[in-house]
């Protein structure tokens, strides 16, 4: 069974940086597309962003473009998001999703119903 797991969230101020991991267990990372979703308080669940199987395709919600950027390191099985110059509308639950459909390299690829693999989420509060 597929998990993943992340980690690092936080409380920051306005324009601070975050890095937000995540792990999978019980698979290899470089068979498995890779995206990062979020969901702020009485919202819908909105794409961050994702990357290809052999990272070298990652694509960005507009919201996000120039201050986010996601890497990952599939020899450690680790999926990072970075997160810079926060904003008090980026507090969300972030959560990282795996697909075994898709190998990320398309800008399509960013269909939260592609991912059958989710995290439970980490909390990110940004303060004005």
């Amino acid at each position: 069974q597929l998990q993943l797991l992340e980690s690092g969230g936080g409380l920051v101020q306005t324009g601070d940086s975050l890095r937000v991991s995540c792990t999978m267990s019980s698979a290899s990372l470089s068979t498995y597309a890779l995206a990062w979703f979020r969901q702020a308080p009485g919202k819908y669940r909105d794409y961050v962003g994702h990357i290809s199987t052999t990272g070298d395709k990652v694509y960005y919600a507009d919201s996000v473009k120039g201050r986010f950027s996601i890497s990952r390191d599939n020899e450690k099985n680790i999926a990072y998001l970075q997160l810079n110059n926060l904003r008090p509308e980026d507090t969300a639950v972030y959560q990282c999703a795996a697909s075994s459909f898709l190998d990320g390299s398309s800008w399509f690829d960013r269909d939260e119903d592609e991912y059958a693999y989710w995290g439970q989420g980490t909390q990110v509060t940004v303060s004005s």
